[in-house]
């Protein structure tokens, strides 16, 4: 695997960064804020914003914004870590589709959404810095962390609702295989081209898939690969 899908990957397990804009009330200065994201099909970081939000009045001067993310760590420095450098935009295509998914992973942020205070800002990146620990540091460019091709968008739906409708004995078991963690209650989130998240017992996990898919035929096949190494282990 190289460094850009390791990155990705990386990112997709994570729902919180600390998003830096520059302050325009501070003029050229940055400005750090939290902030919860998912990442869109492209990998791209999307973000729910309030119109009065000191970030989000930065981003409408000017769009060049980066997101931190790191493994809380006793030594933070030998811990993994990732910035992506970007530039923000709100997002007009595809706002549905972002809208469901969203809350998908974040069910309370539907009561913000009806506020109508609230938007959609997708982060397009332009480089990565993605540090592994001591002497594992890259720079990455945007093209190399893009995922490759492929149709799990428009299949996210159908794959997710078959998992928790006939697969809840099999996400339970992937719990306990993959994350030593006994749950009773698992749902299926969200499917992407690396792997696919769950929600156990209000706790949101990673699974990540061995190789990247394509499309729906392959990210089945790559589940009965998950269900397989399970069952004989």
């Amino acid at each position: 695997m190289n460094e850009g899908s390791e990155a990705r990957r990386y990112l997709r397990a994570h729902r919180h960064g600390a998003l830096a804009t520059i302050s325009i009330k501070i003029a050229g200065y940055p400005f750090g804020s939290l902030v919860p994201f998912v990442l869109d099909h492209s990998a791209q970081p999307v973000v729910l914003v309030s119109r009065l939000a000191e970030h989000t009045k930065n981003i409408a001067a000017d769009p060049r914004v980066s997101l931190l993310v790191h493994e809380p760590a006793a030594d933070i420095q030998a811990a993994t870590r990732l910035t992506l450098i970007g530039d923000a935009a709100r997002v007009g295509d595809g706002l549905d589709a972002l809208h469901a998914r969203y809350v998908d992973y974040f069910p309370d942020a539907e009561r913000l959404i009806a506020l109508g205070d609230f938007s959609f800002f997708r982060i397009a990146p332009v480089m990565l810095r993605f540090i592994g620990g001591f002497g594992a540091i890259h720079w990455i460019p945007a093209a190399s962390y893009a995922p490759p091709p492929n149709s799990l968008a428009e299949h996210e739906a159908d794959l997710v609702a078959h998992l928790n409708a006939e697969h809840a004995h099999n996400l339970r078991d992937y719990c306990r295989h993959f994350k030593q963690m006994t749950a009773r209650n698992v749902t299926a989130v969200g499917i992407d081209c690396d792997g696919f998240d769950a929600r156990a017992d209000g706790v949101l996990l990673r699974f990540d898939f061995e190789q990247t898919v394509a499309d729906a035929a392959a990210a089945r096949q790559a589940l009965a690969a998950m269900t397989h190494q399970v069952r004989s282990q």
